[in-house]
């Protein structure tokens, strides 16, 4: 893989980190290229250089943070539920203000969308329904389920801006995946 420039890494971690801050303010149908030009204290052109609109650029910060987190599930597989999970709340808790902002209040709809995706996804690999507490469940029922109360804690744990540590977390989240799939 080629080398990236490291003032281009730096102008586009200003730009990622610039759409976080406007999003934590205002809507971000309400924000604008100039916005982002302004706070990332570089020109509209440069922003068109790296994204084609702040679409764009939402889309790529997202994907980039589902990516991680699918990676972590990957070097994760021989982990148990908890020790997996604290990789994640780890993970949450280094990025706080993405993920506040896209689960806890103003944030894209869209990102909950693929983060439930990715854990379906993941999980699908993990559910027994052929024995066991889980016989007879109809599997994708069973995903679902569990993927859609993982992210709802997650929610909770964001909007509530962290009412328990995230080792916390990790370890009662881990408990419940093991008891649930």
């Amino acid at each position: 893989m080629a080398k990236v420039d490291r003032r281009i890494l730096k102008t586009q971690e200003a730009i990622k980190k610039a759409v976080i801050e406007l999003m934590s303010e205002k809507n971000f149908d309400d924000i604008t290229i100039q916005d982002l030009s302004d706070r990332a204290n570089v020109s509209r052109g440069t922003i068109y250089l790296h994204y084609l609109d702040k679409f764009d650029l939402l889309d790529k910060l997202i994907e980039e943070h589902i990516n991680v987190l699918r990676e972590m599930c990957k070097s994760a597989s021989e982990l148990d539920f908890i020790e997996a999970t604290l990789m994640w709340t780890e993970y949450f808790e280094r990025n706080y203000s993405f993920f506040s902002m896209m689960l806890a209040s103003k944030g894209a709809p869209y990102f909950r969308g693929r983060f439930l995706d990715l854990l379906i996804e993941e999980l699908t690999s993990e559910v027994e329904v052929t024995k066991g507490k889980n016989e007879k469940l109809h599997e994708d029922l069973l995903v679902r389920f569990v993927a859609s109360a993982y992210v709802g804690v997650v929610e909770w744990w964001f909007t509530n801006e962290k009412p328990v540590p995230h080792h916390v977390l990790a370890e009662q989240l881990g408990t419940l995946l093991d008891r649930n799939v």
